[in-house]
């Protein structure tokens, strides 16, 4: 491991601390609520950025597979007693399954077609959810009532909105690892050589179409989880929360954020929901945030290939290099 990935690793290490032990302790119940949101689609936002990380593909359904994930985890919440963890990770498990399906029509394209054919996947999922809606206990395999909807399960040892905070921080950190995994094991070298050549890949003896399922049925696992755990948090899910072009706005960020570090994925979902807020709170409209965007997916583009994180990192080793 390179001195850079051990600065990255500590830094990690030390983030991961400070929010789960520390934050709760002096923020108040709406911005630990909205921190919660954050490290959520900052999930969902890593699995975005390994796909074009490591493969150079865009998928913009990302938004519409944590509906996905939620809904899963709706129904099963209502129609089972499982323990919420695991219903968390059959949520996500189901939903890398069906991101895997989605993707295996586009496999063969690239760059705007593979981006207008996940965008439609996205369109889909929108209007499934608005045909549809979530769930909400009621009766059959929709299990959708005319009634309030009763609150979401939660883990018992996470019932309060700072417990959850924290538990949801924790599986961000399993999912990073999980990630981190992958890039140092076989499947994050398959994707190297890949991105590189598909054609020295297959004359590699990689299977090109296998890893690129891979590649989005783990991204469709995070996007899952996300969903789920935004269900634990929100207590109840709405369609109009997974609009087909948020998902567009999710990939922007994580660009802007960096999709070569982990940390890229925690300041996209930052971005993506502690902004709007803060803006919200000094009585601004949250559309101002757009502009910002804007501005920053520029900036990326132009100058800053890796995005925020690549910059924050390149200061530390060039802090690094001049000691």
């Amino acid at each position: 491991m390179d001195p850079l990935q051990k600065t990255s690793t500590w830094i990690g290490v030390a983030l991961l601390a400070l929010t789960v032990l520390i934050l709760p302790m002096v923020l108040g119940a709406l911005w630990i609520k909205v921190l919660t949101s954050a490290a959520i689609f900052a999930l969902a936002a890593s699995g975005v950025a390994l796909v074009y990380a490591q493969l150079g593909l865009i998928n913009l359904a990302q938004i519409a597979l944590i509906g996905v994930g939620g809904w899963i985890a709706l129904r099963l919440n209502y129609a089972t007693d499982l323990p919420v963890t695991l219903l968390v990770i059959i949520a996500g498990g189901l939903t890398g399954v069906i991101g895997a399906l989605f993707a295996l029509p586009a496999l063969r394209m690239r760059g705007l077609y593979l981006a207008l054919v996940t965008l439609m996947v996205a369109a889909l999922a929108q209007i499934f959810f608005n045909a549809f809606q979530f769930p909400n206990g009621g009766e059959g395999f929709w299990g959708v009532a005319q009634k309030s909807a009763d609150a979401v399960r939660r883990p018992g040892f996470a019932q309060s909105d700072t417990a959850y905070f924290r538990y949801v921080m924790i599986a961000l950190g399993v999912a990073f690892m999980l990630i981190g995994l992958h890039k140092s094991s076989a499947p994050g070298r398959a994707w190297a050589m890949i991105r590189q050549s598909e054609a020295n890949a297959m004359a590699a003896g990689i299977n090109v179409t296998f890893f690129k399922l891979w590649a989005f049925a783990l991204s469709g696992f995070l996007a899952g989880t996300s969903g789920a755990l935004l269900a634990g948090a929100l207590g109840q899910l709405d369609a109009r929360s997974f609009l087909a072009g948020e998902g567009i706005l999710l990939f922007a960020l994580a660009v802007v954020g960096g999709v070569f570090s982990w940390l890229g994925a925690i300041v996209a979902g930052l971005l993506y929901k502690l902004l709007p807020a803060i803006f919200n709170d000094l009585g601004l409209s949250a559309d101002i945030a757009m502009i910002i965007f804007g501005a920053a997916l520029m900036h990326a583009i132009m100058t800053a290939p890796e995005g925020i994180a690549g910059q924050i990192m390149g200061a530390f080793k060039k802090g690094g290099s001049d000691d």
